[in-house]
């Protein structure tokens, strides 16, 4: 693949993956691959940060990560897909770059900041949390990452690397290339209570939800609150049950509900109901794909090995040049 620019991004391990995911990222990851060399990671050291106090979790969330990727449509023949734990030289990395890397650097990143505050009850005045930008510049440039597609609020991260391999550049030798933050579009796809969809709001639907919890979660989705009677029109452009609809119906579905709706000609309970099982239709097939890998563990492990063993020959050939630079 030396003709296709290289491309890296990863996910943390800290649940399961949602509708939200797979709009945001996973979407553009599966286009990517046709056009780059994409390396994709599954970032369990990064979930130590905030969730130190139960590693118990991870090792789970790691497998049921993996498992959704490939569900998806990320493939281990187009992309490269491995866990960063099992690349020890990025721990190296970060540990060398540390050396030269300002504290005010790290301090200054906005993301740090928010998640002060967005995560107040949690102990997070530890060297992995400040560092944690850090530690995302060592997992790019370590394997020379021409590009990292994010969404806008991580574009202050991939500032942040590319003052790193020019610091090192300046201090050393030219090694790393300075990535290019690739803006890709966000979700927006909001939960049942019209929050952005969050674990941690507890309104998420999930990739891996059965069509059971998948009606359940449905049924309780905010709509129109102007609408207190089937009776009542009813405004779809402020219904997030339409929304969902735009993304999962079929045009002539879209066109009926807007109609039915307006006219007071169909109420909420059955838009939730259609809408649902267009939903439940969209997923099966990566239902179909989960239910495969769960029943091959010894595929998936074979897949997250031979994604590893390229990602660690990539990341080797980048420290024997790193250590060279330093006399180390």
């Amino acid at each position: 693949m030396a003709d296709k620019k290289r491309i890296l991004s990863g996910m943390r391990p800290t649940g399961p993956l949602h509708l939200g995911n797979l709009h945001g990222a996973l979407e553009n990851w599966i286009d990517m691959q046709e056009r780059y060399d994409c390396f994709f990671f599954i970032a369990d050291w990064h979930a130590l940060t905030s969730n130190y106090e139960h590693p118990e979790k991870i090792p789970d969330y790691v497998k049921q990560m993996m498992i959704d990727w490939l569900s998806v449509g990320l493939s281990p023949e187009k992309s490269t897909l491995f866990v960063q734990s099992h690349i020890k030289e990025h721990a190296e990395l970060f540990l060398l770059l540390a050396m030269i890397t300002p504290v005010p650097w790290l301090e200054r990143v906005p993301t740090y900041k928010d998640q002060i505050v967005q995560l107040a009850g949690k102990d997070l005045s530890t060297y992995g949390f400040l560092g944690y930008p850090l530690l995302q510049a060592a997992d790019i440039i370590i394997y020379k990452a021409d590009g990292v597609p994010v969404g806008v609020d991580q574009v202050p991260h991939v500032e942040i690397t590319r003052e790193i391999a020019r610091r090192f550049n300046y201090l050393y030798r030219e090694i790393f290339p300075e990535p290019q933050a690739i803006l890709t579009e966000t979700s927006k796809i909001l939960g049942w209570d019209r929050r952005k969809m969050s674990k941690s709001y507890d309104n998420a639907i999930y990739l891996s939800d059965s069509p059971e919890e998948i009606m359940e979660k449905v049924s309780k989705f905010v709509t129109d609150p102007a609408r207190k009677l089937k009776s009542d029109p009813g405004n779809p452009d402020i219904c997030n049950v339409f929304d969902f609809h735009k993304l999962y119906s079929p045009k002539e579905t879209v066109d009926e509900i807007r109609h039915q709706c307006r006219s007071a000609q169909i109420g909420c309970v059955a838009c939730k109901k259609k809408m649902a099982k267009n939903l439940i239709a969209f997923l099966e097939p990566i239902r179909e794909k989960r239910a495969y890998y769960e029943k091959r563990p010894e595929l998936l492990a074979e897949i997250i090995l031979t994604g590893g063993n390229k990602a660690r020959e990539s990341a080797q050939r980048t420290m024997e040049e790193v250590r060279a630079a330093m006399s180390i």
